[in-house]
């Protein structure tokens, strides 16, 4: 079994109109067996910069706090909070540094940036252990079921989406993905970013 399979994760961000969502299961688990069905594997950086981290479970934790430790000085010195494209390059320099003996973990990131004409325009983008970006204008998966959640999303996403119909659809994807996954499931949480607000919904899914 490979090092990024031994925990399980099933990590989804979607974009949608002026809003973007990043949803995860609950399962941590040493391989074939279930120990908590409460993990949660996504980070809030700030109110408009969420974090996913599928692979192991303590590099995971390592990562999230270096991660708002960063974000912390980078507040301290220029008294904003960062743009998520702009945190986006500090997770992949982050990775990049410990190249020859990496994290092994995938980062999924899902944010809301202000452009200059006063919109809201989603953010998502993923990578590898080393910090390849990989941007995405629709959706981006991460963990140990990536055929089936990608599956699912090309097949159901679509642009312009309203926040309800985000959440619904994402949730759609999340719960149907795990189905097909024995390392991930026993539920979900969903986070629905907006200009305004966050919207957090815990999802029942398939118990065994």
């Amino acid at each position: 079994m490979s090092i990024f399979e031994y925990n399980g994760a099933a990590i989804i961000a979607m974009a949608g109109k002026n809003c973007v969502a990043i949803g995860s299961d609950l399962r941590f688990g040493v391989q074939f067996q279930t120990l908590a069905t409460d993990y949660q594997k996504i980070y809030k950086i700030h109110d408009h910069l969420y974090l996913g981290l599928a692979g192991l479970g303590t590099d995971a934790q390592t990562l999230s706090q270096r991660f708002v430790f960063k974000h912390n000085l980078y507040k301290l010195r220029e008294e904003r909070n960062i743009k998520p494209s702009t945190f986006g390059e500090m997770v992949s320099s982050t990775l990049y540094e410990k190249r020859f003996g990496p994290y092994f973990c995938s980062p999924v990131i899902a944010g809301l940036e202000e452009a200059k004409d006063g919109t809201w325009q989603p953010y998502l983008c993923g990578m590898d252990t080393i910090g390849a970006i990989e941007k995405a204008h629709d959706f981006m998966v991460a963990g140990t079921a990536p055929d089936s959640l990608s599956g699912m999303c090309e097949s159901t996403w679509k642009p312009d989406m309203e926040p309800d119909e985000l959440f619904e659809t994402l949730s759609q994807c999340l719960l149907s993905g795990v189905d097909r996954d024995a390392l991930s499931g026993w539920g979900g949480i969903v986070n629905v970013i907006t200009k305004d607000q966050v919207i957090t919904r815990t999802l029942k899914g398939r118990m065994d």
